[in-house]
Order: C-alpha cells, then sequence, then structure tokens
C-alpha cells in the first residue's frame, strides 16, 4: 500500500513547489491560475518544451472575479507559448506532475483567503491509474501524454478507448481581449476588502426609512394677502390663523401623532444612529421580526387612509367655513376695492360669501390631493468598506447594540484580510 497520504493541501506555493519538479510532462485544468503556479510552469515549459505543459481553464471574467485566478497570469502562459484552452464552466480542478497527480477544490479568493496550512485539506491523491484515465479523459493532448506514460500496449489500448468528458479548444485572442476589456471597465474588487465587508455585511444592514403625506395636521395654508389687510377679528382661531392656517386641528381627529410615534417605536427598538455620519443600522438577524413589526405598520397606515379619505374633505370643509365665517364681518365693514370694482350694486352677504370663497379656492386643497402622497418607503443598503474603516465605527455599533459580542466579529474582520 502507498504510505503517501491520501488526503492533502494545495495552495499556490505548494502547487509551484509540486510543478517546478517535474521531468516529462504538466497538466493542469482549474477554473482559473494563479501566478505563482504559472511562473513554474514557465521554468518547466523551458526545460521540456511547450508541448508538455497542458493548461485547461475557463477564461472567463466571472472566474477571476471570482478569485479563482489571475487574468495576468492567463496573459503570460500566451506570451511565452504555451497554449490555454478554454473550458466553459470548469470549476473543480486536475494537477498532474509526470505519473503524480491531485483532484482537489480551488480557492475562491473573493470568499475566503487561500490557506497555507497543511492540514487544510482541499486536494486528493490519485493513484497511477486515475492519473491516467483523467488526462485520457481531459484533452487529446493529455491523452497522448497518458498513452506514453502507460506501461504496457493493454493499458494503452484501455487509454485510447476512454472517449472525452472535457470539451475545450484554444483560447482565442478575440476571447481573451473581451475578458479584458471587460476587466477594464469594471476592474474587480481587492478580496480581502471584499472579504472583510463580508463579515459585517453577516451581521448589518443601513436602512432608510421615510413616512410622506400623513401628517396632515403640519400642513398649513398661507392666507391671500386679499384677506389678510382686512385686519383682525374673532379671537377664537386666532391662535390657528395669522398670516398662516393649519388645515386641520393639530390634535384633532386626522393627527398622524399616533401614527408617528409608532414608526419612531420601531426606529429605536429595531434601526439605532451609528451617528450623523454613519445612519440607522439594523441586525440581520432580527430582520423577521423588523418586517413583521412593518406589516403591523402598514396595517394602521391603511386605517389611517381609510379613515382620511372618510373624513378629510368635511375637515377641510369645516376649516373653510370658519375661515369664511372670520371673515365675513371684516370683509362687510370694509368691503375691498377688489370686490366693489366688480359689482352693479352694493355687496349683499352672498356677493361677500362668493368672494372670500373665490379667494379660499386659490389656496385650499382637494382631499384627493393630500392622500395620495401617503407610503412609507424602506431602502435596504450594504456597509461598504469605506464605512467599515472609519475610526468610529466599531465603537458606534457596539454603543448600539451592547448584547452583541463584536470583538468576535471584529477579529474575523481583521483575519479576512489576511491572504
Amino acid at each position: 500500500m502507498s504510505q503517501e497520504p491520501f488526503f492533502s493541501h494545495l495552495d499556490s506555493s505548494t502547487m509551484a513547489d509540486f510543478i517546478s519538479i517535474a521531468k516529462r510532462a504538466v497538466v493542469y485544468a482549474g477554473p482559473g491560475i494563479h501566478m505563482m503556479a504559472v511562473q513554474a510552469m514557465i521554468i518547466v515549459a523551458e526545460q521540456l518544451g511547450n508541448e508538455m505543459v497542458t493548461v485547461n481553464l475557463d477564461v472567463d471574467e466571472r472566474v477571476i472575479r471570482m478569485g479563482y485566478g489571475d487574468f495576468e497570469a492567463i496573459k503570460l502562459l500566451q506570451e511565452k507559448g504555451i497554449t490555454v484552452n478554454h473550458t466553459p464552466e470548469l470549476r473543480s480542478a486536475l494537477l498532474v506532475v509526470d505519473d503524480n497527480g491531485f483532484s482537489f477544490s480551488p480557492t475562491a479568493l473573493y470568499l475566503e483567503a487561500e490557506s497555507n496550512t497543511p492540514t487544510a485539506f482541499n486536494a486528493i491523491r490519485l493513484t497511477s491509474e486515475q492519473v491516467k484515465e483523467a488526462l485520457a479523459r481531459l484533452s487529446p493532448v493529455a491523452k497522448v501524454i497518458a498513452i506514453a506514460q502507460s506501461e504496457n500496449d493493454v493499458e494503452k489500448q484501455r487509454l485510447e478507448e476512454l472517449s472525452l468528458d472535457i470539451i475545450s479548444q484554444p483560447v482565442s485572442e478575440d476571447k481573451l481581449a473581451s475578458v479584458e476589456l471587460s476587466l477594464n471597465q469594471a476592474p474587480p474588487v481587492k478580496f480581502d476588502v471584499a472579504r472583510q465587508v463580508r463579515v459585517y455585511e453577516s451581521y448589518l444592514q443601513y436602512i432608510e426609512m421615510s413616512l410622506s403625506g400623513v401628517a396632515i395636521q403640519r400642513h398649513r395654508l398661507t392666507i391671500p394677502p386679499s384677506l389678510q389687510k382686512l385686519g383682525e377679528g374673532n379671537k377664537e382661531i386666532e391662535g390657528r390663523l395669522r398670516t398662516t392656517f393649519d388645515l386641520v386641528e393639530k390634535d384633532g381627529p386626522l393627527s398622524s401623532k399616533q401614527l408617528e410615534d409608532a414608526l419612531n417605536e420601531i426606529r429605536k427598538n429595531f434601526t439605532p444612529s451609528l451617528g450623523k455620519d454613519h445612519g440607522r443600522v439594523l441586525l440581520k438577524a432580527a430582520k423577521k421580526h423588523f418586517e413583521e413589526r412593518v406589516k403591523e405598520f402598514r396595517g394602521k397606515l391603511t386605517k389611517y387612509e381609510v379613515k382620511v379619505k372618510e373624513t378629510l374633505q368635511s375637515e377641510i370643509d369645516k376649516s373653510r367655513s370658519a375661515v369664511s365665517d372670520y371673515y365675513l364681518p371684516l370683509v362687510k365693514e370694509n368691503p375691498p376695492d377688489e370686490l366693489l370694482g366688480g359689482l352693479l350694486s352694493p355687496p349683499s352677504d352672498q356677493d361677500l360669501l362668493c368672494w372670500i370663497k373665490y379667494q379660499l379656492d386659490k389656496v385650499f386643497p382637494n382631499a384627493e390631493d393630500l392622500i395620495k402622497t401617503m407610503k412609507l418607503e424602506i431602502h435596504y443598503k450594504d456597509v461598504t468598506f469605506e464605512t467599515l474603516n472609519r475610526g468610529d465605527f466599531l465603537d458606534s455599533v457596539k454603543q448600539a447594540f451592547p448584547n452583541v459580542d463584536w470583538d468576535k466579529a471584529h477579529e474575523e474582520f481583521t483575519a479576512a484580510s489576511e491572504g
């Protein structure tokens, strides 16, 4: 039995060391490849010939963005005359040096740093028979290498009869140029940065909540100048009536105070502020409860909207009547020239009321115009690297959520920058 371990570890460094001992051939297949391994391949190719180095990759921008390999490494292989075969959607990996090989899972650097710990097993050692069969099923060139390494005619015949499992072809210059253009137009994020952001992304989400159109009691109308200059009269509505007028009573039945208080309670309990430079955040673990409260609130908002629809116009009419009654004796006592200039006879009370109504029509809204603007909007935003690196971020988060072990999260954040 072989004394070689079955489970093993391959990273860029150990791959480069393994490739460098090649005496006959190197075969690599995987989603992408990093520069360290490519540099070792180039040295081997100079000794054995470019045709003895076989490379199959998924030459696609998504592979580069996930961190499976370096685009510059692919270009360098091409420049050195080593053929790169494009194998779409390839995600597992194979590395064969002479007649030794491994099947392994490459690391997507966008998700985690490449480990250099020998016990971080990501590879299994292949037997000699498995190596040859893998080569025979990989590509025509690899199949030739497998047959050349066969020990007898029976084995050669068996390998020759195996069909290819993988369809690939040499990557074209157009394909390479297209990938490079996409990467230049939208460069991949730095992988250590992406990993650090993802630590806090799993905990937090920024949130913006806005409630509009409900505060009917804060809606004020500007009294037309033609009425303002008539002077003061009845004291009963002076609190509401100066140069502006409260459309409805502030503490009346249509006040949205209870509704706004309910929303503020949700804000306080679920979306504490990290300060004016950070905004409000929500724990993702509490998002389910938050959305339940928001659903309940939307129900209250719907009921309030129905109530407003049923009574707002009558409240507006009542306010209009109050303003009209307030100004009627003033207009009667001192009819404005604007009114007198448009009548054939001295104004009657009806003329006075019509004139006041005409003035108020300019500023009083219809209920429908106010109701249709009622809405609750919620926008979620993920954390960014720039936010995380503000000096007061961690302290602000600790203060907002004192029951969460943020030191543990910050250790993960620091570790994510390594590699």
